[in-house]
């Protein structure tokens, strides 16, 4: 029994095909907006590269890219399918083209899907990528006189100030690593030399952060110097007080910021990927109830359309056999080569009669 099976009329497939046409151009405009928040994306994250360990985060826009791209073909070509169903002999010439078509909008609709899932999916991906890139940027902070790193301190600045964090984790990280420029100590000086002897790999740690940390909303001026010292402020208790640095890691704003984007960019490929399927059925639809017109000199004749020949049971096992069969057909091949290459490698004996 056919699954989704439908009785058509020459009105039915009319407006059946005048829809299409229609939801056919609308796809076309959602690809191009899967296109835009693929582009959107991926200026986003050039943006921030310098705090990114790798490349793989940019696989989610580069697949949103393509997908858009080719979501414009699609359903380009199917439009114009559409509109020529209207016409018996315009139609005529794209009959064998169907049935393959009707199979790559199969694997397209299914790595349309893919895409959608990566986008809820690289969350943990870009978390690992955020904490080893923020980790390098912060450690090459100092370096305003080195060639390829001399941009870090302003891209570190700017966007603890534009997301409102600070450090990796927090704002205790700067207290790990050098992050003042041996060109501004003075190395004459007994507390540079004492906080330089006193580390083993010989670097001046301060428990301070740089001035982009600094909350400019708290009523107190900002204290990033001795953050830990309670004596070098006044009336200041740095466990107990509301400190007025961002408390919130740069890597957990950042996580937040794609991540959020990614998600909404996946509900909207979701839907994208729902409207793909309803054209592909519709077009299905359409092709079989044109194929099984009884007569086709009369063309206002009753005819059935369906999304598959029989059940959904039968065509997975006629699948299944097909598959068996051509596995078989690949042994028989193999089997005959073999056998054509150890005749071939027989020498005759030859006899001599004295």
């Amino acid at each position: 029994m056919a699954l989704l099976k439908v009785k058509f009329n020459q009105k039915k497939r009319v407006k059946l095909a005048q829809g299409l046409w229609l939801m056919n151009w609308f796809s076309v405009f959602a690809g191009i907006l899967v296109f835009s928040m693929g582009l959107f994306l991926k200026i986003e994250l050039r943006k921030r590269s310098e705090v990114m360990d790798n490349s793989e985060s940019h696989f989610v826009p580069n697949s949103l890219i393509l997908m858009g791209i080719l979501s414009c073909a699609f359903n380009g070509f199917a439009g114009k399918i559409c509109y020529d169903s209207l016409d018996p002999a315009k139609f005529a010439k794209w009959k064998p083209l169907l049935k393959p078509y009707l199979a790559l909008c199969c694997v397209f609709n299914m790595l349309i899907f893919f895409v959608a899932l990566i986008c809820f999916l690289m969350r943990g991906s870009l978390e690992s990528t955020l904490a080893q890139g923020l980790k390098n940027g912060m450690k090459f902070y100092r370096d305003t006189d080195t060639p390829g790193r001399c941009f870090m301190k302003k891209t570190i600045d700017m966007l603890q100030i534009e997301f409102k964090c600070c450090g990796n984790n927090g704002y205790k990280d700067w207290f790990e690593i050098q992050w003042i420029s041996n060109r501004y100590l003075d190395f004459s000086s007994k507390e540079v030399k004492d906080r330089i002897k006193s580390n083993v790999d010989g670097r001046y740690l301060v428990d301070g952060v740089p001035f982009s940390c600094c909350n400019p909303s708290s009523p107190r001026p900002c204290i990033q110097y001795q953050v830990t010292n309670n004596s070098a402020h006044y009336s200041y208790d740095y466990q107990t007080e509301e400190l007025n640095l961002w408390r919130r890691g740069c890597r957990e704003a950042l996580l937040n910021y794609y991540s959020g984007m990614m998600s909404s960019m996946g509900a909207v490929i979701l839907l994208v990927w729902l409207f793909e399927m309803s054209v592909m059925v519709g077009l299905r639809l359409l092709h079989t109830s044109l194929e099984s017109i009884a007569n086709p000199e009369d063309p206002e004749c009753e005819s059935e359309g369906w999304v598959l020949e029989n059940s959904l049971k039968d065509t997975f096992k006629s699948a299944l056999e097909n598959l068996k069969k051509l596995g078989k057909f690949n042994q028989v091949e193999a089997g005959a080569e073999g056998a054509e290459g150890e005749e071939g490698g027989k020498t005759p004996a030859i006899t001599t009669v004295s």
